[in-house]
């Protein structure tokens, strides 16, 4: 399945990467956000016979670009922000359907005639709120069991490479030397019967995994239709210390669908592999319509 998804990625950026214009932007700082608030709901009375349960969610999406230019040097930095929550009538609790903060920072220096940049990259990622763990317990009662909070995990991957820049939007960073860091708190270490590395690859006792290894990294945004926007942001990593053929993988979907100037529908799709966390593909997707605005 991993080799699958990597390959149908990299076939969308083949097909693509020559349609896209060589524009230079002037010198000096430019910036350009969106938020983007989304609802579904759906209801339904005592009498519907067709089955269904009531249920209301929302989901703030905010994305944000500040980028500086002096000549042959670049400054990229992007900031995706999405957080989502979910009320079915017959649930006790609230349930989160997204929950993201990740900011990319890349620093180039152009070759000489060429796309390629000697760069410098810096990635970090969390999340906002407090993540669950659903269960039952002996009378049928639903049960949660705090797993993550905001800073647990953490990740943060920094290091030298080379990137190629055909555009602001389509950007794809190699860095050979990547030192990353892996941040949790230490309550989820300490608890009773913990088994070193079972949460997300932190050892029992321990606030933070240090690894070393090689990233990847893309962005490519471009525009289907004339109001319909599609941007994809992928991250791959693998570490040189320990098991260097399990690849991390990230990859973030977000297609926007204009309506007008301040109402659109937006569908978010992400895959996750870390076999730190779990050896296996985690898979979420959201689509709403709601309220946009551009700044």
């Amino acid at each position: 399945m991993k080799k699958a998804l990597l390959s149908g990625l990299l076939s969308l950026l083949i097909t693509t990467v020559f349609a896209q214009e060589n524009n230079i932007p002037p010198n000096g700082w430019t910036n350009q956000g969106n938020i983007q608030l989304l609802f579904n709901q759906s209801a339904f009375n005592k009498e519907w016979t067709g089955g269904g349960t009531s249920s209301i969610s929302g989901n703030l999406i905010m994305n944000y670009e500040e980028n500086y230019r002096k000549d042959n040097f670049s400054w990229t930095n992007r900031i995706f922000a999405n957080y989502g929550l979910t009320k079915v009538r017959t649930d006790e609790f609230m349930r989160k359907t997204s929950d993201r903060f990740e900011l990319n920072s890349i620093a180039g220096l152009q070759m000489e005639n060429s796309n390629w940049y000697y760069s410098y990259f810096l990635n970090f990622r969390t999340q906002f709120d407090k993540g669950y763990n659903f269960g039952q317990d002996a009378e049928g009662r639903v049960t949660r069991t705090e797993y993550t909070q905001f800073f647990s995990p953490a990740y943060l991957q920094t290091g030298p490479g080379f990137m190629w820049k055909k555009t602001e939007d389509f950007v794809i960073n190699i860095a050979p030397a990547t030192a990353r860091f892996i941040f949790v708190d230490k309550k989820f270490t300490t608890t009773p019967g913990y088994v070193d590395g079972r949460y997300f690859g932190v050892d029992e006792g321990e606030t933070s995994r240090f690894e070393f290894g090689a990233s990847l990294s893309g962005y490519f945004k471009f525009n289907i239709l004339e109001d319909v926007t599609m941007e994809n942001n992928i991250n791959l990593y693998s570490n040189y210390l320990d098991s260097p053929g399990n690849i991390d993988i990230d990859y973030l979907l977000n297609l926007d669908m204009g309506i007008n100037k301040y109402l659109s529908a937006n569908f978010l799709f992400q895959a996750i592999y870390d076999d730190n966390a779990v050896g296996a593909f985690q898979i979420r997707e959201v689509f709403g319509a709601g309220i946009n605005y551009n700044f």
